[in-house]
């Protein structure tokens, strides 16, 4: 008789217990708060998230791609490497970036072009290989340079290093880009290395 009793009272103590754990481990929207769901929101341990992404263009347009599926077996022609700042409701040019001072093209690490068969750049021949690729911009026009002092942080150029020196026009474009971009866009007997931001766009010809 006392069994009886006892067994559905224990059974009632444990369904409390029960419950009221599962209310600790919850939050107050009733879904579980453990360790386990949590973890996926613990800051990165091994490197801080970088607000200016790398990002990288070749030419042909989506060489990458086109070679792992097949659709192209030539070697590419040139890529370019770089990071890409945003505006954030800076005044860019003759703002952040003063008129008549170098400016890495993008963020970070300089950026940087690469030339897997010889080109040629306003009547210049530019050999094989990789480069530092920045810009000294003004109000109606860019000044492009390609450096070889290649593997550098964007701010600390070395200019007896420069190669070649091109200007190119500047227009201005009818939307603004939030995020700096640089591009490759094919024309007659070669492409151009499109770099635009803000209201502000550049294009550099490049034959081959």
């Amino acid at each position: 008789m006392t069994k009886l009793a006892i067994t559905p009272f224990f059974a009632l103590f444990l369904f409390l217990s029960c419950v009221s754990k599962n209310d600790k481990n919850s939050d107050q929207t009733g879904k579980r708060s453990d360790s386990v769901i949590y973890a996926t929101t613990t800051a990165n341990p091994y490197a801080a998230i970088d607000i200016s992404p790398m990002a990288m263009s070749y030419f042909p347009v989506n060489y990458s791609q086109k070679k792992m599926t097949h659709d192209i077996t030539t070697p590419p022609v040139m890529r370019v490497i770089y990071s890409r700042p945003h505006k954030q409701g800076r005044q860019i040019f003759g703002g952040l970036l003063k008129y008549g001072e170098p400016w890495r093209l993008g963020a970070n690490e300089a950026s940087e072009i690469e030339f897997f068969q010889n080109v040629t750049i306003q009547n210049k021949k530019v050999n094989v290989g990789r480069y530092i690729i920045y810009c000294i911009p003004y109000k109606d026009k860019w000044t492009i340079v390609l450096n070889n002092d290649i593997y550098t942080w964007g701010l600390k150029i070395d200019s007896t290093k420069d190669l070649m020196h091109f200007d190119i026009p500047v227009t201005k474009t009818p939307v603004n880009l939030e995020y700096f971009t640089m591009v490759f866009q094919p024309i007659n007997a070669g492409a151009e290395l499109v770099m635009a931001w803000d209201d502000t766009e550049a294009r550099l010809p490049i034959n081959f």
